[in-house]
């Protein structure tokens, strides 16, 4: 009886565990094409279309990149949008926006 009356508790918190895992590996996604985009604009004459490119092929989903540059520096901003897909955990759990940033000295291309 016990175990009949903690299952669906027990289910419950795997699945929430299982969402937690989605959005920190998201997170690490958001971090490493920030990353990459950055490498990308650093050395580019066209910073901004060479950052977005790259952290569109490194992540494959839709992302918001801003790229600007300051005092020699190059900075890239991804924000990515997890969507709890999870069943049930999507009904409690609010969509999370995601965010990556990196920067980098710009050297002349």
């Amino acid at each position: 009886m016990e175990l009949a009356l903690a299952m669906p508790l027990l289910c419950l918190l795997l699945l929430g565990v299982v969402e937690i895992a989605v959005v920190v590996r998201d997170q690490l996604v958001a971090i490493e094409a920030a990353r990459t985009g950055v490498r990308a604009a650093a050395v580019s004459a066209d910073p901004a279309s060479a950052a977005t490119a790259a952290v569109q092929r490194a992540i494959g989903q839709p992302a918001s990149v801003s790229t600007s540059i300051s005092d020699g520096y190059v900075t890239v901003t991804v924000v990515i949008t997890n969507h709890t897909d999870v069943p049930l955990i999507g009904l409690l759990m609010p969509d999370v926006e995601l965010r990556g940033d990196a920067t980098m000295i710009l050297e002349p291309p």
